[in-house]
């Protein structure tokens, strides 16, 4: 008999902006293949959805806080899982939801482990003390988890680290995957012409949060020579006042170059796809990174990288075969004058991007296919169930 999981995220399709909703929606499609095995309904923030059980706070909640919000949301959604044999949860946004159904209903919880809040101090000046609210509910949730997915070996060390009181038995490491199908190279003439795209670019990919480095790029890239491009597909700002610096740094560039190309929201995946194929060169300046699994997407469009060495991006990004890493001392400046270096370096060497690029490209499809990741998914689960 199939297994009955219930899947508990905060993003969802069509509302999907970082690293975790992806990992949601390609895992979710995997498990769902597997149909003799699991019996997967997902649960969801937001308005209802054709595919998945969505939970929409009133007008006066939406007002609240959003870890307030969060848990409001987590509890209605527990009421809703007495039917699960296991709950898997992933982003603290979701974790308490698996919690109060394992107190409520006395059901199984996994949690998928994406980032850590005690890693994330600069999240008090975006939600106040809605930080310490969700560092609780964090805590909270993985010190009862039955089983706690990191998304890479670095990710798991440091739940490890930012929780010792765990069960290191209980702490598995689970690395993200890439459909190298949808994420294959696909350039698109027009689709450059659209965006008035010309001459040899790099591209950022990722949400506005300071944990992406982006600043430090922009800061950066005022060192790189204006014959080089850059495409930032960035949107979806933590809040406003990071969305207002990075505009301002993004607006002073493109004051003096006419080549920095910011379509001031987040792309559809297929554009996405197309702009990776194109660029020279795909940039992730992040300051943490449990994984990075946009860099599996440029990989797998067959695009060089160049990354910091944080969290889990070196199990990914393989230092002088699919790109090149950076060390990030925790020094912003330094950082900025490293990056500069490098991307002045690597843009001048096109035959070197490219055999970066195509290297990339076989490591991700040999490495990081979501079918081998749903079978480890699902082992889990039966240790956990005692299956």
């Amino acid at each position: 008999m199939a297994i009955r999981v219930g899947l508990v995220t905060k993003e969802w399709a069509p509302h999907i902006y970082g690293g975790a909703g992806v990992h949601v929606k390609y895992l979710s499609k995997a498990l769902q293949g597997m149909t003799e095995e699991i019996d997967l309904t997902v649960h969801c923030f937001g308005e209802p959805r054709a595919d998945a059980i969505g939970y929409q706070l009133s007008d006066a909640e939406k007002e609240l806080n959003p870890a307030v919000q969060a848990l409001i949301t987590d509890l209605i959604i527990a009421q809703n899982l007495g039917q699960a044999e296991l709950i898997h949860s992933h982003t603290w946004y979701a974790n308490m939801a698996g919690h109060f159904s394992k107190l409520l209903n006395g059901t199984k919880h996994v949690i998928s482990a994406h980032s850590l809040e005690p890693d994330r101090p600069w999240k008090a000046d975006q939600i106040g003390g809605g930080y310490r609210i969700s560092s609780w509910a964090e805590k909270t949730a993985y010190e009862s988890a039955d089983a706690i997915i990191a998304v890479s070996q670095g990710m798991r060390k440091d739940v490890l680290k930012a929780y010792p009181q765990l069960d290191p038995n209980k702490v598995h490491a689970i690395l993200n995957g890439i459909d190298t199908e949808q994420y294959r190279p696909s350039p698109n003439p027009i689709l450059l012409a659209k965006y008035g795209i010309t001459g040899p670019y790099a591209m950022f990919v990722g949400r506005i949060t300071r944990q992406k480095g982006l600043g430090h790029l922009l800061n950066a890239w005022k060192k790189v020579p204006k014959e080089y491009g850059i495409v930032l597909a960035a949107g979806s700002p933590d809040e406003p006042k990071i969305g207002a610096e990075v505009a301002a740094a993004i607006a002073e560039l493109q004051a003096e170059r006419e080549n920095v190309w910011w379509p001031e929201k987040m792309l559809p995946q297929e554009e996405i796809v197309s702009l990776l194929s194109s660029a020279e060169l795909f940039i992730c300046p992040s300051i943490y990174e449990p994984l990075g699994i946009v860099n599996l997407e440029a990989m797998a469009c067959e695009t060089a990288v160049l990354a910091t060495d944080v969290g889990g991006i070196p199990e990914v990004v393989s230092d002088g075969q699919s790109g090149e890493l950076i060390h990030y001392t925790g020094d912003g400046a330094d950082l900025e004058k490293k990056l500069a270096e490098r991307i002045t370096v690597l843009m001048k060497q096109p035959d070197l991007l490219a055999s970066y690029g195509k290297k990339g490209r076989h490591i991700a499809i040999e490495n990081f296919s979501w079918s081998s990741i749903a079978n480890e998914t699902v082992e889990l689960y039966k240790k956990v169930l005692d299956y």
